[in-house]
């Protein structure tokens, strides 16, 4: 077996054979020709996939594999790492997308003979799209590790880091290495099987689709090493971006920004980041999403910034927030700071004058923002010099859950280079807090961008929008240049109009009443002793295999746009909230009657659903049991899996987690008249809580408007 053989763990494996974990381990134990371990820890291994496909293959449990599935785990368990391969994969589906026959001729013959000319045939793709050259192959196959290197800050900015062809039209990066290199064939050959692979998923899904679905899968695995910004949130910064020829992103991280731009012929956007993994899936990724010119190039963009002579129609940046170590020392004297020299706790306003620095005169800059530059006072001249020149045309208040971090209410800051034309005497300030949502999938997306849009496009075309108390005020600059400079849209903005305020809690007092008297019906009544009773029992784990109902697991993505049910959701017993990555996978979707679990926290909970709930996607964290009602009935399954003595015994623990075994769950062997028995007095405990949670929130609202009405006047004392 060769030594940089791609490596699956067990969980992988089960995910291949379509199983649970328990059953490779039990595998491992009584098979003794089970493939051996070849890497990992003593309780984490790995094994050779190609050797667990055998046999796999070999004990007739690999024939359902999804294509898919198969592609994923070669690629997440690449030797060189999930990223390389990601690059790989990307160039290839790159050249399946523009010369499929080219690819078609490459890939004839052995992996050896695969690897061998398929730089070549990248060349053709590559260097028209990415500007990179046969130097810059050269110099990654010189190099020892895998990522492009990065110019010190010192260096000059004078000469380009690598030649351009005389064929190739493009502003080529100065000061940095370009993102896409061209790998050699010794670089390829341990990809081979997942670039095969990979094409094969592009014959079903196309390469583009393809590209979007192993990136997602990768972002989903490791939500930790990357900042992401969500698609809903790179549209809004899009749209008040606008129409533009050119746009930069210099600090593109994944590509969300540049992927949600509107493409038309003849556009131009160019990335950088620090980061080469992510300034190459960047490059990739846009390439794929549409046939513009793209330049991406590695370095740290405000050391070293890759673009020092482009003019933008458009910047969108989602910069690193809080950096102390951004280049404080080594730039004072850099020509970008037109507003004022940034203090070194103010890095987010050294990003917006690189942005700003890079547009053409009327050009827009669209930055999100920590809701901390807004008010600073290290930062306070800068504000203020940017108000008096014309330069902030908008800041917009983001509901809490908008973006990682999602505790705070991140902001939006819109800019525009000066032009000849007078600057506005007046900036929009906007605050969508209120379109916050209770569940962990973001805020009321179609609320915040009509409102946010709206007032922009007023603002924008007769020069202030009407006052939306709450929401929208176009502020006079004069009335922000006091001695903090604090553009924090709460503080300028009159409260929501609450004429009825006093009629309006009256009503929630009247639905606070209605629910309690509700609850008191549906108290449970006095219970009968018995002594515990000695059932026979089974476990779910068995009634899924002997078909009397279906297990399936959440998460997996899709196209779909219905609302997400989150494991919070079930916890909380609200709505659906949620959103999932998007990815060709199919979701799961709810029925009535489907009874679902939460497996993480520890918590015993299920949740069966109804007609209000139905049509949902299960969400991440979740296990969906859809029982056959001819043999076991929902409300039965749901009332027993709530026991906590059950859930102790099908848990297990970590350091940090307590995760629930579905499988292990037991239930007690009974008709089904008797199961509805139970069900029925399950049934009546669900709305006893549900309409005490709803008591709860009422009274929330209830006590939250009493103290607002009294502190804002709109209800008096008496």
């Amino acid at each position: 077996m060769q030594d940089n053989a791609t490596e699956v763990t067990a969980a992988g494996i089960a995910r291949l054979a379509g199983v649970g974990r328990a059953a490779v381990s039990n595998w491992r134990r009584r098979h003794a020709d089970f493939p051996k371990p070849v890497g990992g820890t003593e309780t984490s291994p790995s094994f050779a996939l190609a050797e667990v496909e055998a046999w796999l293959r070999k004990q007739g449990k690999l024939a359902e594999v999804p294509l898919r599935e198969r592609v994923w785990q070669q690629l997440a368990g690449h030797p060189e790492g999930p990223v390389t391969a990601l690059v790989h994969a990307g160039s290839v589906l790159l050249l399946i997308h523009e010369r499929p026959t080219v690819w078609l001729d490459v890939s004839a013959g052995s992996d050896a003979r695969l690897a061998a000319m398929l730089p070549d045939a990248l060349e053709q793709v590559l260097v028209p799209r990415f500007g990179v050259t046969r130097d810059a192959r050269v110099h990654k196959r010189r190099g020892a590790s895998g990522t492009a290197a990065v110019n010190t800050p010192g260096a000059a900015r004078t000469a380009p880091a690598v030649h351009t062809p005389a064929d190739v039209n493009t502003s080529q990066p100065v000061n940095s290495a370009p993102a896409v290199h061209i790998p050699a064939g010794p670089e390829l050959l341990p990809s081979a099987p997942l670039l095969r692979g990979a094409a094969e998923l592009a014959a079903e899904l196309g390469a583009r689709q393809t590209f979007e679905f192993l990136l997602g899968r990768h972002l989903d695995a490791n939500p930790r090493q990357y900042t992401l910004t969500p698609a809903e949130l790179a549209r809004l910064m899009a749209e008040l971006a606008g129409p533009a020829r050119t746009v930069l992103d210099p600090a593109c991280g994944t590509g969300a920004l540049l992927r949600a731009v509107e493409t038309r012929p003849g556009q131009e956007l160019y990335a950088q980041d620090s980061a080469p993994e992510l300034a190459a899936l960047t490059a990739l990724r846009s390439a794929l999403h549409a046939r513009v010119t793209v330049r991406a190039a590695v370095g740290d963009t405000l050391r070293a910034e890759a673009y020092p002579e482009l003019r933008a129609d458009a910047v969108l940046c989602h910069p690193p927030f809080n950096e102390r170590n951004w280049g404080h020392d080594e730039l004072a004297y850099d020509p970008r700071w037109e507003y004022g020299f940034p203090a070194r706790t103010e890095s987010e306003l050294a990003w917006v004058q690189h942005a700003l620095a890079r547009l053409r005169d009327g050009g827009t800059a669209v930055l999100l923002m920590p809701p901390a530059a807004a008010s600073r006072r290290s930062g306070r001249r800068i504000r203020a010099d940017l108000l008096r020149r014309g330069a902030l045309r908008a800041v917009v208040a983001l509901p809490v859950g908008a973006a990682p971090p999602y505790n705070i209410p991140l902001h939006l800051w819109v800019l525009r280079r000066p032009d000849r034309t007078p600057a506005q005497p007046q900036v929009l300030l906007a605050d969508t807090g209120r379109f916050a949502t209770e569940g962990r999938g973001g805020p009321d997306w179609q609320a915040v961008r009509d409102a946010v849009l709206d007032a922009w496009r007023a603002s924008e075309r007769e020069g202030g929008c009407e006052e939306r108390p709450g929401l929208a005020r176009s502020v006079p600059v004069i009335e922000l240049l006091d001695d903090d400079v604090d553009l924090a849209p709460a503080r300028h903005l009159p409260p929501p109009v609450a004429a009825d305020g006093a009629q309006q809690l009256t009503a929630v007092r009247e639905r606070l009443g209605e629910t309690l008297r509700l609850t008191a019906d549906l108290t449970p009544p006095a219970a009968d002793s018995a002594r515990p009773a000695r059932w026979p029992l089974t476990t779910i784990g068995e009634l899924a295999r002997g078909g009397a109902l279906v297990m399936r697991t959440g998460g997996s993505g899709g196209h779909t746009r219905v609302p997400v049910l989150t494991d919070h959701d079930v916890l909380a017993g609200t709505a659906p909230s949620g959103t999932l990555p998007e990815s060709d996978e199919e979701a799961v979707l709810t029925e009535p009657g489907d009874v679902v679990v939460p497996v993480l926290g520890g918590g015993s909970v299920a949740r069966v659903i109804d007609d209000t709930t139905a049509g949902a996607a299960l969400g991440r964290n979740l296990v969906l049991l859809r029982p056959d009602p001819t043999a076991l009935d929902p409300w039965f399954i749901a009332g027993f899996l709530r026991g906590t003595a059950n859930n102790r015994q099908a848990s297990s623990y970590a350091s940090t987690a307590t995760r629930l075994d579905a499988r292990r769950l037991q239930l007690p062997r009974l008709p089904l008249d008797e199961q509805r028995r139970y069900g029925g007095r399950f049934r009546a405990l669900d709305e006893f809580e549900r309409a005490l949670r709803h008591a709860g929130r009422l009274g929330e609202q209830l006590v939250r408007g009493m103290y607002d009405g009294l502190t804002d006047g709109t209800v008096a004392p008496g």
